[in-house]
């Protein structure tokens, strides 16, 4: 470990915010520190929780964790927000009016319950579509405000009035269902500690060591449930980079990170600036483009590599200009002696995919194109080496439409 990943490790009393920069190594800081609270300090791996956001970015943790701690590194919580909300409510729910057995229900149930909301409420669907009553319900439930709260912010605007009308009896069926959206998992399990402090207690004094990675990627609820788990003990460890947050349509905050050494006076800050993924050339550009941001904390990344081949820049007029240079770069490094399979195109949007792939059949250039659809309920992913990869997946996806169709059909 180099010396600051060593001073993130080691330092473990009180508010710590260590700014991570791409390719820096924080997960191994993470990992470590765990390992280093235990083995070295003797801390019950009972009393650490450890935060992540994504199910695989929580398993990937618990198996460096298991490689690392010499013993009981089971009973250390690595988990997601919601999943960590999940299993708090499945034991204290009641205390809120609810039962332990509740479900969770996922997009296309709420699409259910706001149809039948706004039917019984003689609100046009069209002027108040079903998605966007969902977006604003959980846009709501991100900013932690109720039914009520929604109502009193937006008195002056008729709409938002009609939202809070939705938001209402939305949430009224949903408690007669027994079931939690989502949003509900954190914002209920927020409400359970705001009115039951001894409940609150319990897990203060269980998670007396609290760690949280991609911390620029919190929302407003996740910033409040984590300061009510951190009040006692205020052993909370943050992880995150404000240059990579991505997420702000998701809901995500950046002055979490941003501010959290005003939320927290006595916190420490240690920068992770040593990038062990990239070479120098694309780190120098990379540190070019993101010091235009406003408001970010300052910071450079470096690295001990060699330049590395300069980057190449090229405009095009529209996406067919792009997707013939694109084929012809393509040729030009398949004739000097490389390998397909060490050549990738990566795009924001799946709409940027066609051009690409029509001038890449042209080019008779072959590829896997990876691909996320829908079938009635079902989302599959398609990977395909086929040349015509459009037809492939149309006819495969038409084909399956049609299958579960008909079984549904013959099992109605």
């Amino acid at each position: 470990m180099n010396d600051k990943q060593l001073e993130a490790c080691c330092y473990t009393d009180g508010p710590l915010l260590i700014l991570a920069g791409a390719g820096s190594g924080k997960t191994r800081v993470i990992t470590h520190k765990i390992a280093y609270l235990i083995d070295e300090l003797g801390v019950n791996p009972y009393n650490i929780l450890a935060i992540t956001f994504t199910n695989k970015a929580a398993k990937e943790m618990r198996e460096r964790v298991d490689n690392l701690v010499s013993y009981g590194a089971e009973y250390i919580w690595v988990s997601t927000f919601h999943s960590m909300c999940v299993r708090i409510l499945r034991k204290h729910i009641d205390k809120i009016g609810g039962t332990k057995d509740f479900t969770i229900y996922d997009t296309d149930e709420q699409k259910v319950v706001i149809k039948e909301v706004l039917k019984y409420l003689n609100i046009d669907p069209k002027m108040y579509p079903e998605k966007a009553m969902l977006s604003a319900i959980s846009n709501a439930k991100e900013r932690y405000m109720s039914p009520d709260d929604y109502e009193r912010a937006n008195a002056t605007s008729f709409r938002d009035q009609q939202i809070a009308k939705v938001y209402r009896e939305y949430q009224k069926r949903l408690r007669s269902n027994n079931a939690l959206d989502f949003d509900d998992l954190i914002y209920q399990t927020i409400f359970l500690f705001e009115t039951n402090p001894d409940v609150l207690e319990e897990y203060q004094d269980r998670f007396q060591y609290i760690m949280v990675d991609e911390y620029q990627d919190t929302n407003h609820t996740q910033f409040i449930l984590v300061k009510q788990l951190a009040a006692k003990h205020r052993n909370l460890c943050v992880v995150g980079d404000d240059d990579q947050s991505i997420y702000k349509f998701r809901g995500a905050n950046i002055y979490n990170i941003l501010n959290f050494e005003n939320e927290y006076k006595d916190a420490k800050v240690v920068k992770l600036e040593q990038n062990y993924r990239s070479t120098a050339n694309i780190l120098n550009a990379a540190n070019a483009v993101i010091a235009n941001n406003e408001g970010r904390k300052d910071k450079t990344l470096w690295t001990e590599k060699e330049d590395g081949e300069k980057i190449t820049f090229s405009r095009y007029d529209n996406e067919k200009d792009e997707g013939r240079g694109i084929a012809s770069k393509i040729k030009t490094i398949k004739n000097g002696g490389r390998s397909l399979d060490s050549i990738a195109i990566l795009y924001r949007t799946n709409a940027q995919s066609r051009a690409l792939e029509e001038q890449l059949i042209y080019e008779n250039i072959p590829y896997i194109g990876l691909f996320l659809v829908s079938i009635l309920n079902y989302r599959l992913l398609f990977s395909t080496s086929c040349t015509n990869v459009r037809v492939a997946v149309t006819t495969l996806t038409t084909y399956m439409a049609s299958a579960l169709f008909s079984t549904s059909l013959s099992c109605a």
